[in-house]
């Protein structure tokens, strides 16, 4: 077996105990997500000095005080959005661009915002060398969504706002889902369906995020 060969098969073996110990054990679902959650490679979307601690329950640095978020928060937050396949999908805060794969998985058209430059940059890169071709980037101000690509049938934020941005609502569509967390202080999850006859909201649960930032 080939050093590469090796290091692939205990890449595997840490993402599947990781899988079956923090997600699946917790309550995690639906078989689309945990597939993948099962495939994508989470190791390569941290830094260097992190790579030890790549499957670990946990959020880990990332860079310009952002994180690269916690595996179960990441199929949490997917689950919620209740994919079938074919949706389009804002995802606001590129980040690492982990969760961005998550959600190119679900079988969809992501299209990912980031106000950092050299975040979109990089997971651009490694979404490219990763064969992810149904990802769209995006620098800019994640309150304002994505106006000419919308509407979108699910909406991400992976960072935390005071109160919902206005253009997000907009920019769901009529039985879509936006899922973000809501918070200073104390955060909570949010889960917001659009319906014919008004936003429905629902508390999920308590969770720490990075802030929103202003563009």
């Amino acid at each position: 077996m080939s050093e590469n060969s090796g290091l692939e098969t205990k890449w595997a073996r840490l993402r599947e105990n990781m899988v079956r110990s923090q997600i699946e054990a917790r309550g995690i679902r639906d078989p689309r997500v945990l597939r993948a959650m099962r495939k994508v490679p989470r190791h390569r979307f941290v830094d260097a000095a992190s790579l030890e601690h790549a499957y670990e329950d946990r959020p880990l640095p990332i860079g310009l005080d952002q994180t690269i978020s916690q595996p179960y928060i990441v199929a949490f937050m997917t689950e919620q959005l209740q994919l079938r396949g074919g949706e389009r999908i804002l995802e606001v805060g590129t980040g690492s661009g982990y969760q961005t794969a998550v959600l190119a998985e679900m079988g969809g058209e992501v299209f990912t915002l980031e106000i950092h430059e050299p975040l979109s940059r990089i997971a651009r890169q490694r979404l490219a060398e990763l064969g992810y071709g149904n990802v769209r980037f995006a620098v800019g101000d994640g309150r304002q969504g994505w106006p000419e690509e919308a509407p979108f049938g699910a909406i991400l934020a992976a960072a935390s706002a005071e109160a919902v941005p206005p253009a997000l609502l907009e920019q769901l569509a009529i039985g879509g889902r936006l899922v973000l967390p809501l918070g200073v202080e104390h955060q909570d999850l949010m889960m917001i369906t659009r319906t014919a006859e008004g936003d429905v909201a629902r508390n999920l649960l308590p969770v720490r995020f990075v802030p929103l930032v202003h563009g």
